[in-house]
Parts: C-alpha cells; structure tokens; sequence
C-alpha cells in the first residue's frame, strides 16, 4: 500500500462501530459466463436462511436473477445487491454478471466492495470473462479467493485449473481444499487446515455436512498440499515461518489467522495494478449445484476476506486544497459515501445504491451532492434483496444500501454532509463499440422513448445516446448486439414503447495523426445593433490513447477575458461530438487555446463558443485526420478436427491470431479481430463446427481502420 504521505490520521473508531464493522463483510461474486456465479449465490443465501427454497438457472426461479430478461436467458444482467448472516457475520452480498456486454455492472461492484470470491469452471478453467474480472480486482486492490466450481461435470481437473489461475493470472493460487473425487464420484472435500474430510449429501441439500477423517487413499496428497500452505503463508507471517522451520505444527487459529493476513495483502498492491509481488489468493472447491462445498465457502468468507476495517477508505480529495483526506470508517464521524449504481424501480422509481465510508445516512436527511455542488433529499432508504425493499431508518459506515429521493445525482457522484466538501474517484467505465439508429414507431411514441432512453442512459453509463442533427436520427450505443437487444426489450416491457431500431454498426471514432498549430477561429457578426466577435487561436495535437478529448488554457496576459474560456471549452467539447471526417466521435486529442482577441461590446460566449467549434473543424481536417474502430479479444474453444476451418474463418474477418493452446481434449485459439468483422459470427462459428465449439468476445482497443477499408466505410457514409 503507498503512503499516506502528508494525509492526516484518521480520527479513532468508537468502541460500537469497531465490534459492528469487525462482523461486516462486503463481498461479490465475479466470474466468466457459466461458471456458476448466480447457482452459488442462490446457495449462499438458502444457507444464510435468506430463502427457504433454492431457485434453478434452468427454471427461472432464481433469487438473484429476478429481470425478465435474466430468467428467460438464463444470464445475469444487472448486479443484484442483498444482505445476508453466516454465524455472526453480516454479509453484504453482490452477485454480477458474468456477460461482456455488462462489464459495467463488475467495475462498479468492484469499486465498492472489500473482497470477492472468483469463481472458475473445473472444466473450462481461466477463461476471457475471468482475466478480465481479475484485472478489474486489481485495479481497485481487491482481495479475493478463488472457487473452483462445477468438480461434478465430465472433464473436471481442479489442479489443471489451479495451474492456470498460477500462470495465466499470476497469482499465489494455495489450496486450502482438495477434491474427495471428482465427476459422478464427487463426495465432497478434503479440508487442508483442519485436515479433515467433509462429506456433503447431493441430494439433500437440508442435511449438515459431515466432518470425518481423510480417506488413506488421499492422505499423502493432502499431507503435500498442507505442506504447501504451511510453506506460503509462512512467507506473511513470523509466528508460522518460524514453526514452518522448526518443523512444528501451529494450531488453527494461528494458520486461520495467517492466511487471513496474506489474502489481505491485496490491498498492499498499487491501484494501478503494478504488483510488487504475486497475489496470495486462497483456492476453495466444490459444486454449488450439487450443494458441495458452499458452507465451507461461506466460512471462508468470514475468516480470510477482509472487513471495512482492514483496508483503508479510498483517498477523497477536498474541493479547493491539494491535500488529501482519509475518512475513517467510524459512523460518528463525518458523513462520506459514493453513489455507484442507479436502477429503476417502477413504485419507487430511481433507486442509488450508496457504500457509505464514514458517518451515517438518515433517511429524511439532507446530504451534499459534492460532484454536482447541489443539496439532496433522501427520502427513504432501504436494504435491498435483489428487487425486493426492506425499509431502514439508516445504515452506517461500512455498508452498502439503497436511496430514493435523489434528484440530480448520478453514477461515482460523492455525497457528503457538505461540513466539508470532498470527491471520491469516480468511476471509470469502458467506452461503447456497437451501435445503432432508434426512431419511435408513431408520433404517439416519441415523447415515451426519449423518456425511456433517458431513463436507461441514468442507470447504465455505457448505454450513450446521441442525436446526429444532420440526418435527424438518433443513435444508441452500447458494449455489444445483447446489450443493446436487452435495453430494447426493456424499453418494450417496462416502458410500454415499441421502437425501430436499425441494424448494429461499429461504433467508429476519429482522430489525427499530427499536430496543427495556429488555427483560427472567428466569428464575427454585425448586424446593425449590437454584433457578436470571437476570435480563438488554437493548436491541435494526437492525445494519449483512451484519453478523449483533452481541453488546456494557455492564455496570458488577458487576450480573452476569463468569462470566455469556458465558452471556448464548451464549443470544443461539442464539436468533438460530432467529427468533423464523418460525424464520429473524436477521441485521443488535446486542443490548446494560446491566443484570441475580444471586443469591448460585442464579444459574448456564444460568440466564443462558435469561434470555437469552426477552429477546431478546421483544424481537424489539416491534422491528418483518420478513422478508428473497436478490436476485440476473441477465444474460440474448438475440436481441434475443427480448427483449421476455425483460423482461416478467423484470418479472412482480419483476425490476428495470438496464441493457441491445449484445453482439456479442446483447442483455445486468441485472436484480436474488428469487432465489425464478427456481426453474424455465433451461426458461422456453429456451421463451421457443426454446434462444438464455443466462442467469447470482449473489446480491447481502438485501432486505425485500414486504409482500404476507411475508403468504403466513407464511401458508404457518403451514399447513404
């Protein structure tokens, strides 16, 4: 963990929040598609008592999985957020999807929570939704454990999966369980700290596990691995380390209390996710749908992942003064919370899911938007359990819980009791790659939809809308074809609005090449009364990759008046929206306002504003100017009878194969490919394996469109 350098202390906790937040766990469960996130959420709730009834993927009933559009795909879209206990612990709950498409919901989740169990298919091992998951852990410094799932299904091999978890993601994977048999011999699982088997009853998942001695068969081998465990955590703690030298045994408590203090190390690791050393993550084991190995999880859950008060609050930066502030994690203290997710509630309407850091928020209260520098209401607030509400007067320090009443708030705002004004970091959310026109039906509907889009565009911030005012359409952009299919079905079934939509286009964006220096934009306009002058000189050039579009004042010496440099930020901002080349978004370029002149009586800030806009169009088109579409990462598990077929399908949408390797009786081929070029891509990929293989796809990054290939898309653009 870096220092705190010249922060000040945080103020000591009172004796009531120590022993509450001590018991508090906030967790989530993160994985790829399929690897049985919301099937082990079910089974963490009826365990807790939560339910008394377990809900089936497969039949829709589901807990967690409470959307429509959930049930009848059997995926999980929106993180569902629920509270539940486990002996004496508070466990504030967050099941995400494991989709692409909603990548969104896994990086809020991630930014508020303490810790989070990774879940891994026993078959499919580190797939593409699993590193990506990791790498979002790690940029927020989240502890976590790992939960290889699904030991019953054929083909399962727990340490061909912990070896990938090692290299793939780099991590210290330790078992603290190993298998007691595997497929349609699974048992249960063999129990490496108190070295004990524990034996689960498959079909009734009511019964207690057993708690019995290792079978001779599996003693040497979970002697090796106990051994192992001993070895890693020794290496986090004195006491063990020296034990492990001396050949001694320690007691339970002691290793407990070890590998609790080597998980948490994860948040000794810097934001940016440059690890000094690999992450120690404990692996766990079982089958959730065959109820094994969930009860050992959910104490695991209390005994290694952290609590709010083993890692520190995020950093908040006080408006107005460079020091930064710690706000300690104490509900007496001042009011701290960041608003990291908005849903719609169609009795309540727009519910905001709140981490509160430090104080307590009172339903009733007033609170200071410190984002949006305006004062709110709270009006209710509410624990929830995925869509269903439980009133409560106030949650405190260290939870998570859900607030109505909001007017102006929105995603990664701080809220704060406005006695000091401070900013938590926002959230940073992946920018859009699909795209597509959407009108109203009638007349009738166009008041509806732009409600709708309106609505949606609240509550997920990578759902943008954008009107193209030269053709008059409106285009709606999102991660990918089902993320804008579901919103589309949402708008029909929650909003009662029947749109046309188009069919999905590449979400393009432009920039340049080379810097322009010294462009001119004037506008001048006498009409009689009195005129309008703007007069701008500014200098263009690339900007870093993903860093949009960057605005910077050189002014001296009062060319333009202060008033008017907003006018000018504002009339670059906007041009930017819609590209000068093609009408895409511009991205990765700095703009430099350096000079200008204004007149006494006729200057005014729409003056500036245009003066603005027409500098920057101008200067665009002198900077080389070029377009860039979205590459994404695409793994397609495959027979490998199939394979050739497979690359050279790959090859001819401009693929560029990365690596291709052994899974199981399956090849896994990477390949970075347009994301234009795989429209269609899930029949192809059927026909050409006749239904075997299985592919997954994620954005990557934007690159320059080819030459030849830039030609047709504005030649297309022209003629339409």
């Amino acid at each position: 963990m870096s220092s705190n350098g010249d922060r000040p202390a945080p103020s000591p906790l009172s004796a009531e929040s120590l022993e509450r937040l001590k018991s508090t766990r906030n967790f989530g469960i993160v994985a790829h598609i399929d690897a049985g996130k919301t099937t082990t959420s079910e089974r963490i709730l009826f365990y807790t008592g939560r339910i008394h009834k377990i809900g089936e993927i497969d039949e829709g009933t589901t807990t967690l999985d409470w959307m429509a559009q959930e049930r009848e795909r059997g995926i999980t879209i929106t993180a569902a957020t629920t509270t539940c206990f486990w002996r004496k612990f508070r466990l504030n709950l967050i099941d995400t999807p494991g989709h692409v498409d909603f990548t969104a919901e896994v990086e809020r989740s991630l930014k508020v929570l303490d810790g989070c169990v990774v879940v891994f298919c026993a078959v499919g091992g580190v797939e593409p939704q699993s590193e990506t998951v990791w790498r979002q852990a790690d940029k927020y410094g989240v502890p976590r454990m790992a939960y290889v799932n699904k030991l019953d299904r054929t083909g399962a091999n727990f340490f061909e999966v912990l070896k990938e978890i090692r290299e793939r993601l780099g991590a210290k994977a330790v078992p603290l369980q190993i298998p007691w048999g595997l497929e349609d011999k699974l048992a249960g699982v063999i129990d490496l700290v108190r070295m004990q088997a524990i034996k689960f009853n498959l079909t009734d998942p009511s019964q207690e596990p057993e708690r019995l001695e290792i079978p001779e068969e599996l003693k040497q081998q979970a002697a090796t691995y106990r051994h192992e465990l001993l070895e890693a955590v020794a290496e986090y703690d004195d006491a063990i380390m020296e034990k492990y030298i001396h050949e001694q045994t320690p007691t339970e408590h002691e290793l407990q209390a070890a590998i609790r203090k080597a998980t948490i190390q994860a948040v000794h690791l810097t934001a940016e996710g440059d690890k000094k050393e690999a992450l120690f993550v404990p692996v766990l084991c079982g089958a959730s749908f065959r109820n094994v190995g969930v009860q050992p999880l959910l104490d695991a859950v209390c005994d290694y992942l952290p609590s709010p008060l083993d890692i520190p609050n995020p950093p908040a930066h006080e408006l107005g003064k460079e020091q930064e502030i710690v706000l300690a994690p104490d509900e007496g203290g001042p009011f701290g919370g960041l608003a990291f997710k908005i849903a719609r509630d169609p009795y309540v309407g727009k519910l905001f899911f709140v981490r509160v850091y430090s104080g307590t928020l009172r339903a009733g209260a007033t609170v200071y938007n410190s984002t949006k520098q305006r004062k709110e209401r709270i009006s209710k607030l509410m624990r929830m359990h995925a869509n269903k509400q439980e009133l409560v007067e106030e949650i405190k320090a260290g939870d998570i819980a859900a607030a109505a009443g909001l007017k102006v708030t929105t995603t990664g705002d701080t809220l704060c009791d406005g006695e000091r004004e401070f900013l938590f970091e926002r959230i940073q959310f992946p920018e859009p790659v699909i795209s597509m026109f959407i009108e109203p039906k009638s007349k009738v509907d166009q008041d509806k939809l732009a409600n709708a889009l309106g609505l949606l565009q609240d509550e997920d911030p990578t759902f943008r809308i954008n009107y193209n005012q030269e053709t008059g359409q409106t285009l709606m952009s999102g991660m990918g074809e089902l993320h804008l299919e579901i919103l589309v079905d949402r708008m029909r079934r929650e909003f009662n609005v029947e749109p046309i939509v188009g069919k999905p286009q590449v979400a393009y964006k432009e920039t340049i090449l080379q810097a322009v220096e010294k462009i001119e934009g004037k506008h001048i306009k006498q009409t009689g009364g009195r005129g309008q002058y703007g007069h701008v000189v500014i200098k263009l050039e690339p900007g870093e990759p993903r860093s949009g579009v960057t605005f910077v004042n050189k002014i001296v010496g009062g060319r333009i008046p202060r008033e008017f440099i907003p006018a000018v930020e504002a009339g670059i901002l906007e041009a930017s929206k819609t590209g000068p080349l093609r009408g895409y978004p511009v991205v990765d370029v700095t703009a430099t306002l350096f000079d200008g002149s204004y007149h006494d009586v006729d200057s005014s800030e729409i003056a500036f504003k245009i003066a603005a806009i027409e500098a920057f169009k101008e200067g665009f088109m002198r900077g080389k100017p070029v377009l860039l579409e979205p590459i994404a990462s695409v793994e397609v598990v495959t027979p490998e009878e199939c394979m050739g077929q497979i690359n050279g399908d790959l090859q001819s949408r401009r693929g560029r194969i990365e690596s291709i390797s052994n899974r199981g009786s399956t090849r896994a081929v990477r390949a970075f490919v347009p994301v234009g070029e795989m429209f269609g891509y899930a029949t192809t990929i059927r026909s050409l394996s006749q239904g075997r293989a299985a592919y997954t796809m994620e954005p990557a990054r934007y690159e320059q469109v080819p030459q030849q290939i830039a030609a047709k898309i504005m030649g297309s653009k022209q003629g339409g």
